[in-house]
């Protein structure tokens, strides 16, 4: 069988072939918590691979007792595509073979891309940013660091104001063409700060001239009468609504990177 055709991630095209293609499940992605099924989607000629995320096989969280981790995942993708980054791969919440769920563009990701690492040290190498220490062996510690990166610094923000509560190593994809996506944005928007990730590298430091344009751009538009308030408005709570505006505020008056809070655990377990 031929390769599926490549098609521009960020094209609307393929948020279309997503959201109407024929979906045909080609296997299970057996690691994953919930169930995730590796599927292809074909329309009018065109196939892409994608991940579909099923409702029904999801399995409940306590904190997250309102809406579908589906819907969370398509919540993020729509504020990601307003800060314009495009860090979360086209997502689209649709019907399937095993009812309504999440799809999203398969990103196939590149080797060699150093992001995180465990140095000896007890400072991070120019380039790299520290995470904290962790214990490799018994009796013996690391220093966790990330690389110092814009594009994870984006997401870094990107988390901020969904407030992810799962960013963990694996769910950082590099992709062909120097891209960088991020994945499973299902544990987010809580109304309560569950910020836990591996992205604490600029903790306390000054958010970047982008940065506070971008968080501008998300405050207009999630406004009362905003495009992105009207469609996150369909797939998370009004009191999750009301939240996200709040961090965004929260980090325009702050002017800075978010620190740990110290009342939630600040690193997911495991961190990869």
């Amino acid at each position: 069988m031929s390769a599926p055709e490549r098609i521009p991630p960020r094209s609307v095209t393929t948020a279309e072939l997503l959201a109407r293609g024929e979906l045909t499940v080609r296997g299970q992605i057996r690691d994953a918590s919930n169930a995730v099924l590796h599927c292809s989607v074909s329309h009018d000629g065109q196939e892409v691979l994608c991940v579909y995320k099923p409702v029904r096989g999801e399995r409940p969280l306590w904190d997250f007792p309102d809406g579908t981790l589906a819907q969370r995942e398509v919540a993020a993708y729509e504020v990601s595509e307003a800060t314009g980054w495009g860090l979360v791969p086209p997502t689209v919440l649709r019907d399937g073979p095993y009812g309504e769920g999440m799809c999203q563009l398969w990103i196939e990701g590149v080797p060699g891309s150093e992001l995180l690492a465990l140095v000896d040290a007890e400072e991070p190498e120019p380039g790299w940013k520290a995470i904290g220490f962790a214990e490799v062996d018994e009796g013996r510690t690391a220093l966790l660091v990330h690389a110092d990166d814009e594009r994870l610094r984006r997401l870094a923000v990107l988390d901020a104001v969904i407030n992810n509560a799962d960013r963990k190593g694996g769910h950082l994809l590099p992709a062909e063409g120097g891209r960088l996506y991020g994945i499973d944005h299902g544990v987010t928007f809580n109304t309560e700060n569950k910020l836990r990730t591996l992205l604490w590298g600029w903790a306390g430091e000054p958010l970047t001239g982008e940065a506070v344009d971008v968080l501008k751009s998300l405050k207009e538009t999630l406004g009362p009468s905003g495009a992105l308030a009207r469609r996150l408005a369909v797939l998370i709570t009004a009191a999750e609504l009301d939240a996200t505006r709040a961090r965004v505020d929260a980090l325009l008056d702050a002017g800075k990177h978010p620190e740990p809070s110290g009342g939630w655990p600040a690193i997911p377990w495991p961190p990869v």
